[in-house]
């Protein structure tokens, strides 16, 4: 499975695979044949290895061993990136560097599952970045993505009976929906407290979203 296309570099989104669970192959092939450049984070690369994926990039703080002699005869011409400031996870770190890169947006697999603190960590931190990074987290069964806040509307055609969920990160305020069967009309979410969780869209078409103030996460969801 190779990560190289017919596609002109950083006007389609990059790829980072994190090291959560993994996604079907149908999914990531899905994301490699439209992403012409691949982060991997750090001990992830053996199992990207072992799917035969061509990558560009190594990133992380690299605390367990790995053999990067062999890594790099493998990838050539791969670029490996040290990284260990240990206040931020390898996914920021990665973030990090993408924006420093002067990509736009990024497509994120890997990064749910196993472990609940880093899944739970990983949701939440997108949030910090969305206004320099559009970030999509995808698995098997969620895509996950930050809303901006006014002036900026979510826009989006879905089917009827879509569900969505939208998750604050602290207090999201005065949040404003439409064509969703359950409709927030200036009202806030708080995490922990009320959260959008399992609404849907109401009817086939537009579904529109806009809130004041904090952070919101909008995940379409399916079983």
């Amino acid at each position: 499975m190779s990560s190289h296309h017919i596609v002109r570099e950083k006007q389609e989104p990059a790829l980072i695979i994190a090291n959560g669970e993994s996604c079907s192959f149908e999914l990531l092939g899905q994301l490699l044949e439209w992403s012409p450049f691949v982060v991997v984070l750090d001990s992830a690369i053996h199992r990207v290895m072992s799917l035969g994926i061509k990558i560009d990039v190594l990133l992380g703080d690299f605390d367990k061993d790995l053999n990067l002699i062999e890594i790099k005869q493998n990838q050539y011409p791969i670029e490996i990136i040290h990284t260990p400031d240990q206040d931020k996870t390898d996914l920021e770190k990665a973030f990090d560097f993408l924006i420093e890169r002067g990509f736009p947006a990024v497509n994120v697999v890997w990064a749910t599952g196993r472990r609940a603190d880093h899944s739970i960590t990983n949701m939440t931190n997108i949030v910090r970045y969305k206004s320099k990074l559009q970030i999509v987290m995808i698995d098997d069964f969620s895509v996950i993505y930050p809303l901006l806040p006014t002036p900026h509307i979510f826009e989006k055609w879905f089917a009827k009976g879509f569900q969505i969920s939208l998750i604050p990160i602290g207090i999201a305020s005065n949040i404003n929906t439409k064509n969703l069967r359950y409709s927030l009309d200036n009202q806030n979410l708080t995490l922990g407290y009320r959260s959008g969780n399992s609404n849907e869209s109401a009817e086939d078409g537009i579904v529109q979203i806009f809130y004041e103030s904090g952070d919101l996460l909008l995940m379409e969801c399916h079983d």
